[in-house]
């Protein structure tokens, strides 16, 4: 049986002694914690798909964290993000939260507050990633349909019934309800209201 994994909370500040604080806080209440100097190093190291969140600093000798922020994005990295400064100011925390940021921290901060915001970070970047596997696996299902199970879905999931269907398809009733029970089978939906979600999840167009 696979042992629950421990969240992971990265560290970026350039100040080593901030950095160390701030990992001695997060290991004290169970959590992981690797710190680095700068993005740069962050960027280059390999990410595991358990959750995790980034404690990073406005101010970096290489870059910026809202332009770090801007990087990881047009990366694809999701991670949430928690703010850190000496020098914040209103705009600026703005920015950091309108760019998805969970918290804008000034220095000197309470080490609860900054827990409270890490605690946050960690819940949002699981359910972010139970989402995006649930999508992955009704992918998988609606890919194991056949090219006219598809169509039929697409068709029930409009809302017309088996005997319309079977005059679009060229189809007798009969052989619709059979792609029918398929579909409901293979996409493991238990009913039309749950097949509809299910569709609406995978974005698929809908037919007029």
């Amino acid at each position: 049986m696979k042992s629950a994994a421990v969240p992971t909370v990265f560290i970026i500040d350039d100040d080593r002694s901030m950095r160390q604080a701030i990992q001695d806080l997060v290991e004290s209440v169970g959590l992981r914690a690797e710190a680095f100097a700068t993005g740069r190093e962050f960027i280059s190291m390999q990410h595991t798909g358990d959750p995790s969140c980034l404690v990073l600093d406005v101010r970096l000798p290489q870059m910026s964290g809202l332009d770090f922020q801007r990087q990881l994005a047009e990366a694809g990295i999701q991670i949430p993000i928690i703010f850190i400064t000496a020098h914040g100011d209103i705009p600026m925390s703005v920015r950091a939260l309108k760019s998805g940021a969970v918290e804008f921290l000034t220095k000197p901060f309470r080490d609860q507050d900054l827990l409270d915001a890490i605690q946050q970070a960690l819940q949002r970047d699981s359910a972010a990633r139970k989402q995006q596997a649930e999508i992955h696996d009704l992918r998988d299902r609606y890919q194991a349909l056949t090219a006219r199970e598809r169509e039929v879905m697409t068709f029930v999931v409009s809302g017309m019934l088996n005997k319309q269907i079977a005059s679009e398809i060229g189809a007798s009733e009969a052989t619709v309800k059979i792609h029918r029970g398929h579909v409901m089978e293979k996409m493991e939906a238990s009913s039309l209201v749950e097949l509809v979600r299910m569709s609406d999840k995978l974005k698929l167009a809908p037919r007029n």
